[in-house]
C-alpha cells in the first residue's frame, strides 16, 4: 500500500489513473476516495478537488444507471474530511465532522434517490415476507417490521460517514508512512473527546432514538465519532500494556461479530471523556518505572 501511495504522489497522471480505476467499480470506490484524501492532505483541497471532478464521471454514471449515489457520496465525504483535517490539523474535529457527512448524505439520498430507496424498501419487504413464511411453516407466527425509505437513507448516511472516515484514516496512514513514519499511530491513539462533546452526541442519539423507528437509524450517525474514539482507546491500551497485533485482531473480530462489543466501545469512549484513561495509564507506568526511594537508615550508612 505504501508503494501505491508513492505512485499516486508522483504526479497528476498517476493520481488520476488510480482514482478513475477505483471510481469505475462500486467495490473499489474506497480506493479512489483514499487517493483523493491523500492528495488533499498533501497538496491541498484544489488538487484533491481536481481529482474529484474527474471521478464524478464514473461515479455519476453509476448513479445515473443504477440510482446508487453511494460512490459519489463516499468520494465527496472523504474529500470534505480531508479538507477539514488539512485546515484544522485536528483528527478529533475531523472525525466529528463525519456526523455532518452522514446527515447530508442521508438528506441528499432522500431528496435525489427516492426511486432507489423505494426499490430497496420493496426488496427488504419481500425478503422479510419470505422469512415470515418460513417461520410460519415451522409453527411460529411472527410479523417482522418493515423498513421504510427514511430508515434506509439513515443507514446509508451512517455507512457512508463511517466508510469516509476509514478512507481518510487510510490516507492519513499513507501520508505518515511516507513523510512521518509512526506518526499516524501516535496521532490515532490520542483520539478522544471532551465531556461536553460526548454529552451532546449522546443526547442527540437518545433524542433521535426516542422519536420512533423512522429516525432511529439516523441516531447511528451520532455514534460514529465515539466509536472511533473508543477504538483509539483500545489501541492506546494495547500500546500501554505491550499487546501485539494478534490481540488487536481478536478485538476487531469480536467488534465486527457482536453488537454488545460495539456498545461497550462507545461506553468506554464516553467514560474516557470524563476519566482520561490515558493519563491514568501514563501515571501508573511512570510510577512503575520510578526507582524506589532510599530509606533513612540506608542514607545513614
Amino acid at each position: 500500500m505504501k508503494g501505491l501511495a508513492e505512485f499516486v504522489l508522483r504526479g497528476r497522471a498517476q493520481a488520476l489513473l488510480v482514482t478513475l480505476a477505483g471510481a469505475t467499480s462500486i467495490v473499489f470506490c474506497w480506493l479512489s476516495a483514499a487517493v483523493i484524501g491523500l492528495v488533499t492532505l498533501r497538496k491541498g483541497a484544489v488538487a484533491g478537488g481536481w481529482l474529484f471532478v474527474w471521478a464524478l464521471l464514473p461515479a455519476g454514471a453509476v448513479w445515473y444507471m443504477y440510482g446508487d449515489g453511494g460512490p459519489l457520496a463516499l468520494l465527496a465525504g472523504t474529500l470534505t474530511l480531508a479538507a477539514v483535517l488539512r485546515a484544522t490539523v485536528s483528527l478529533p474535529l475531523t472525525i466529528l465532522a463525519t456526523v455532518g457527512v452522514g446527515v447530508v448524505t442521508g438528506i441528499a439520498t432522500l431528496g435525489l434517490s427516492g426511486v432507489y430507496l423505494q426499490e430497496m424498501a420493496t426488496y427488504f419487504a419481500e425478503f422479510l415476507g419470505s422469512l415470515e413464511q418460513s417461520l410460519s411453516e415451522g409453527g411460529q407466527q411472527v410479523e417482522l417490521p418493515r423498513v421504510q425509505p427514511a430508515q434506509i437513507a439513515g443507514m446509508l448516511g451512517a455507512g457512508t460517514a463511517m466508510t469516509a472516515a476509514l478512507c481518510l484514516l487510510l490516507a492519513r496512514y499513507w501520508q505518515a508512512a511516507l513523510f512521518n513514519p509512526g506518526g499516524f499511530g501516535a496521532e490515532f491513539r490520542e483520539l478522544r473527546y471532551p465531556a461536553s462533546a460526548s454529552l451532546v452526541l449522546v443526547l442527540a442519539t437518545l433524542v433521535l432514538s426516542s422519536t420512533g423507528p423512522q429516525l432511529r437509524a439516523w441516531a447511528m450517525i451520532c455514534m460514529i465519532p465515539l466509536t472511533f474514539a473508543g477504538i483509539a482507546l483500545v489501541h492506546a491500551n494495547a500500546k500501554a500494556r505491550g499487546r501485539g497485533t494478534g490481540w488487536l485482531a481478536g478485538f476487531y473480530l469480536l467488534w465486527l461479530i457482536f453488537d454488545p462489543v460495539k456498545l461497550l466501545v462507545v461506553c468506554l469512549a464516553i467514560a474516557d471523556s470524563w476519566l482520561d484513561f490515558r493519563r491514568r495509564w501514563a501515571k501508573v507506568e511512570s510510577e512503575h518505572h520510578q526507582p524506589p526511594q532510599e530509606r533513612d537508615d540506608d542514607r545513614d550508612l
